[in-house]
């Protein structure tokens, strides 16, 4: 007896139930493809085994009589006739059948007969066996090459899903470093899932089925399936694992991310109708979500966050309990379009009764947040069925097969995932106020710092000396020689500040740690906590050594030491004050001359020339006093307006432009947050 083994990947076909595949079995002990059980009724499936034990008793017996002797040539030798036929069915000319013996053996390719057979379930490693009885010639092990399939087209979002996507993951990333971990957690979780859903197939759409205790879940999900895949009864729980059934190949790796492992995938009842019409569904039965257990409603939790859609069962019973609003429905309210809400044992509701709780579970429904697709309004599919009786399972299979036809569950489920995780966030990038650092509170700001490093007084200082400066060039000298006298005669005592050095510094920095305050507070303002936090973090790091810069800066700033620049007329009015002081001085001497006999008597010229100097001297003064308030006044504000500048460039380096920067990032994720919102709610 030669093996023929086919490596073709079956990762696909699920295990039937009460089969195992041991991995150490036999070429003689594994099944052919045309020997995997199908759901049948209960007697077939008896009659199955019946006639699969008869073979495996006639399949040892023929082992044992096969066994060479020392004078035999090997009994696995095929014919030159066979030989041939295998050579054709590995080249593809010809497929393989069983005898009734349970053999495999050539044959003829009949195009129609494969029609009748149906597409192969792949789902594992299946051993092909071909015996001739008349071979005497011993023939070498025929190895078929694997059957290369081609992969499942991957799903592909459409362009405003990927925008949002991008602009979800662009957000997370702006954010990392002002939210915690676990802000961003959910928004994570969806990138991840929708990148890994994105490599799968988008020709399956993978839909589970839930509900509470006793809804009768189970019992729909095999009247969908047409055979009792999952298990029903009345015990409780009765569905402890999750069990996926797939009406088309290709989905194996859809499944495999679900976590289902192979002994819990099975096949559907072969029906070349609902193979038409559920094709590329991938169906999950879940175990109750009100279980006991705690690891089913872990399981239930993990996968719902997985499939593309779901179809919620409830009972007349139960359909109003808080479980299922309050913990599913509620939350999943944005994912109506991907749901299916079906009232299930109406058969138990006499009359008009089902209507009625219809309608009341549609009331529910609608407080729930939960749009409801009626009148052709995108939302959730709400069906009263009866899977013991069969009414009403036709119209959600019509309603679900249109489902899967349209292959948008998937990327529907990711929308709503994105919009579900913004939502999340919309209290750390979204507050309804406006937020931003107006020129009022800068200029304010800038105020404030001037005052600190004392602005004003420093242009008040500036001018009193440019006053100063042109009495002493203009005033008359008997004036500036008295002033000189009383400043000595002045006692030292009188001159002392009011305040010490050490209090006017420590002034100075209570006003600078003021208005940095102040600052942060109006430019948090409107913000949410997260970004109000980090723009009062980089205002008050920017006022560590503030006031230190600028006590560098005022002392760079301030006029240099020595005369203030004169006005053009300054020279004329020295002149004119030095011409009444020589008039004073003549007319004196002209006096003192006449008094000692030096001159000839003549009181009034010199008399005339003393009382000009006299008068001329401090009218000089005088106007040259009114002359130099306005040039004194400018450059006093001068002086002050460059102290202004200098502190504010000083703030502005230090504390405006860090709290810019975080206001500029905030305004940023703000951007992205409403590309990720897209048109799913307005932004405040």
């Amino acid at each position: 007896m030669t093996a023929v083994t086919d490596h073709t990947d079956h990762a696909d076909r699920p295990d039937q139930p009460g089969e195992e595949h041991p991995a150490n079995a036999s070429p003689e002990e594994a099944t052919s493809e045309n020997d995997l059980p199908r759901h049948t009724s209960s007697e077939d499936e008896r009659e199955g085994e019946g006639e699969n034990e008869g073979k495996k008793r006639a399949a040892e017996q023929n082992n044992r009589d096969s066994e060479p002797s020392k004078d035999e040539p090997p009994r696995n030798a095929l014919s030159g006739d066979a030989h041939a036929r295998v050579e054709r069915h590995q080249a593809g000319h010809t497929p393989l059948e069983r005898d009734e013996a349970g053999h495999a053996r050539v044959k003829a390719d009949d195009p129609s007969a494969r029609a009748e057979g149906g597409p192969a379930w792949d789902d594992g490693l299946i051993a092909r066996r071909v015996s001739e009885t008349a071979n005497a010639q011993a023939a070498p092990v025929v190895e078929p090459k694997p059957a290369v399939q081609a992969p499942p087209a991957p799903l592909a979002y459409d362009g405003p899903l990927r925008s949002r996507l991008d602009a979800l993951r662009e957000l997370v990333g702006l954010s990392r470093t002002r939210l915690d971990s676990r802000t961003l957690a959910e928004a994570g979780r969806v990138l991840d899932e929708a990148a890994a859903r994105r490599r799968l197939s988008g020709q399956h759409t993978v839909v589970a089925i839930a509900g509470a205790t006793g809804s009768g879940k189970s019992q729909l999900f095999n009247a969908l399936a047409g055979v009792a895949i999952s298990e029903t009864g009345v015990r409780r729980p009765t569905t402890a694992a999750p069990i996926a059934c797939s009406w088309s190949d290709g989905a194996a790796t859809l499944i495999d991310r679900l976590g289902i492992p192979g002994r819990l995938r099975r096949r559907p009842l072969q029906s070349a109708e609902a193979e038409a019409q559920l094709r590329g569904l991938v169906l999950v039965d879940l175990p109750d979500h009100d279980s006991a257990a705690v690891q089913h409603r872990e399981q239930v939790d993990r996968i719902l966050a997985l499939v593309d859609a779901v179809i919620w069962v409830v009972d007349p019973e139960k359909y109003a309990d808080a479980i299922i609003h309050e913990r599913y429905l509620r939350p999943m309210a944005g994912h109506a379009e991907i749901m299916f809400v079906v009232l299930n044992q109406v058969d138990r509701l006499p009359g008009e009764a089902a209507d009625q709780v219809l309608d009341d579970l549609r009331r529910l429904l609608d407080e729930d947040g939960i749009a409801l697709g009626e009148y052709g309004e995108p939302g959730a599919t709400v069906l009263a069925v009866s899977a013991l009786t069969g009414d009403g399972v036709g119209e959600l299979r019509e309603s679900l097969g249109q489902f899967v036809a349209e292959r948008g569950a998937a990327a529907r489920r990711i929308s709503a995932d994105v919009a579900a995780a913004a939502a999340r966030l919309r209290p750390v990038y979204a507050t309804g106020r406006r937020a931003g650092l107006s020129e009022e509170a800068r200029d304010e700001f800038a105020a404030r710092l001037a005052d600190a490093v004392g602005a004003v007084a420093a242009g008040d200082a500036a001018e009193r000396a440019w006053r100063r400066n042109a009495n002493r060039a203009c005033g008359t000298p008997w004036l500036r020689l008295w002033r000189w006298y009383e400043d000595r005669r002045e006692p030292p005592t009188g001159r002392l500040t009011v305040r010490a050095p050490e209090d006017e510094e420590a002034t100075a920095r209570q006003r600078v740690e003021q208005a940095v305050r102040t600052v942060a507070d109006r430019a948090a303002y409107g913000l949410p906590a997260p970004w109000a936090q980090a723009v009062r973090e980089a205002a008050t790091r920017g006022a560590q050594g503030l006031p230190e810069a600028l006590d560098e800066m005022a002392a760079r700033a301030t006029a240099p030491v020595g005369r203030p620049p004169r006005p053009g007329w300054w020279p004329v009015a020295v002149f004119a004050q030095a011409s009444m002081t020589i008039l004073q001085v003549i007319g004196g001497l002209w006096l003192l001359g006449q008094i000692i006999g030096i001159t000839s008597p003549n009181l009034g010229v010199p008399v005339l020339l003393m009382v000009t100097g006299i008068i001329g001297g401090p009218a000089v003064e005088w106007s040259s006093r009114m002359a130099a308030r306005g040039p004194a006044r400018r450059y006093g504000l001068e002086a002050e307006r460059r102290l202004r500048e200098a502190a504010a460039g000083c703030g502005r380096a230090r504390v405006l432009d860090p709290v810019a920067a975080e206001l500029l990032r905030y305004r940023e994720v703000r951007e992205q947050y409403v590309r990720v919102m897209g048109a799913a709610a307005p932004v405040g």
